[in-house]
C-alpha cells in the first residue's frame, strides 16, 4: 500500500481571557454585516438563523468589552447594523494573523515530511 502524504491542518480563535472571541465563522459574520449593513442578510448568507447571528454578536460584544456591531433603529428605510471601528480593526487584525498562521502551518507541514 503506498504511503499517503501527511499534512497539518489548523484553525485558530482569538480569545478574550478563557472565552472564544472570534474564529473563522464569527469573522465571516462580521464581514457580511459590514458588506450588507444587515444582521439578517448576513445570517441568511451564512445559512444561520437571525437568533444565532445575534447571539454570536452579543457574545463578541460582551467578550471584547466594547461593541463590535451596533444596531441601527428603523425609520423610513428600516433598521440595519454596522461595525464599529473596533469591529473593523478586529477583521483586519484577524486577516493578518490568519495569513501568518497559514504560512506557519505550511512550514510545519513541510517539516513533517522530513521527519517521516
Amino acid at each position: 500500500m503506498p504511503r499517503r502524504r501527511l499534512s497539518i491542518r489548523s484553525q485558530f480563535w482569538l480569545m478574550a481571557g478563557d472565552e472564544a472571541l472570534a474564529g473563522p465563522g464569527r469573522i465571516e459574520l462580521l464581514r457580511l454585516i459590514h458588506a450588507t449593513g444587515s444582521i439578517r442578510q448576513a445570517a441568511l448568507q451564512m445559512g444561520m438563523s437571525y437568533r444565532a447571528a445575534w447571539d454570536a454578536i452579543d457574545a463578541m460584544n460582551r467578550r471584547a468589552g466594547a461593541a463590535l456591531v451596533t444596531r441601527l433603529t428603523g425609520g423610513r428605510r428600516g433598521g440595519g447594523a454596522q461595525l464599529t471601528e473596533l469591529g473593523e480593526r478586529l477583521i483586519r487584525t484577524y486577516a493578518r494573523l490568519e495569513t501568518a498562521h497559514a504560512r506557519h502551518v505550511e512550514r510545519m507541514s513541510a517539516k513533517l515530511q522530513t521527519l517521516l
